[in-house]
């Protein structure tokens, strides 16, 4: 299971002040506790309408700083700031994200189609809005596998998210998710799924049980990456634990040495 850390997204309340006050300690301790906890990625959003640019690069410069070998998730709705920062970036990262609506997925494609190693998000959206049924999902994966071919970009590369939104408000969120994702998979078997799993809950009680229960649901119907808070222990207990039922940790080798660690919400 691929993680990539989404705390230091300046929609948070904490990280937004941390911007403003141009805080280096407390954004280097984020990115550190979330590398220390198992995420492969760290997603860095500035979440300011100007400046976003300068925000994304002040914060991959003090991390690299402390973390060379760090790799980014390069989180904006403006192409053109994910593509200032990619020179900046030492190791190949993630661009999160691409859809169908507007060029932002012909200047992604276009600039880094001939570029090796880095992996892009894309969302199963288009122009008309928020896809409502698995048949407008797919529709919409018919059109960005499209765009791929186009642009001749590997399959690997691409991380498809078929979107979820909070099931206090959309009931059939979550069999919407796992109906696409189980589409693309007998479509293309080797082709990865991922999600920023934390919608599924918005504006309910106790928002981490139904991350959680979405998180093992998922992987069980191909999600083989996530945005996911790694600090939270509960979260990455049910991470180790999905990765050894289903057969990808063997002899649950991961899972008991995070027990031992005391990496996830396990009582002893």
């Amino acid at each position: 299971m691929l993680i990539i850390g989404e705390k230091l997204n300046g929609a948070i309340k904490s990280v937004a002040e941390a911007i403003r006050n141009r805080d280096e300690a407390f954004i280097r301790d984020l990115a550190t506790r979330q590398l220390e906890r198992r995420a492969d990625y760290i997603d860095v959003c500035s979440g300011v309408p100007n400046g976003d640019a300068d925000v994304l690069k002040w914060m991959i410069e003090l991390i690299q700083a402390d973390h060379p070998d760090v790799r980014f998730s390069l989180d904006s709705p403006n192409a053109d700031t994910i593509l200032s920062c990619v020179p900046l970036c030492k190791n190949p990262g993630f661009i999160n994200s691409v859809s169908l609506e507007g060029d932002k997925i012909d200047k992604i494609f276009g600039a880094l189609a001939e570029q090796k190693g880095w992996k892009i998000v894309a969302l199963l959206l288009d122009e008309t809005g928020m896809p409502e049924t698995v048949e407008k999902r797919m529709e919409n994966f018919a059109g960005i596998m499209k765009k791929i071919e186009e642009y001749k970009i590997d399959l690997n590369r691409i991380y498809f998210d078929p979107l979820v939104f909070s099931i206090g408000t959309s009931p059939d969120s979550f069999t919407n998710f796992i109906g696409a994702a189980k589409l693309i998979r007998e479509q293309y078997p080797k082709a990865h799924i991922v999600s920023g799993l934390s919608n599924i809950s918005f504006g309910l009680p106790s928002r981490k049980t139904i991350n959680q229960a979405f998180l093992v649901g998922a992987m069980m119907c191909g999600m083989d990456s996530a945005i996911i808070d790694p600090l939270s222990r509960d979260l990455m207990g049910s991470v180790y634990a999905a990765e050894a039922l289903l057969g990808i940790d063997e002899y649950c080798i991961e899972y008991l040495d995070a027990y031992r660690e005391d990496l996830f919400g396990i009582q002893k």
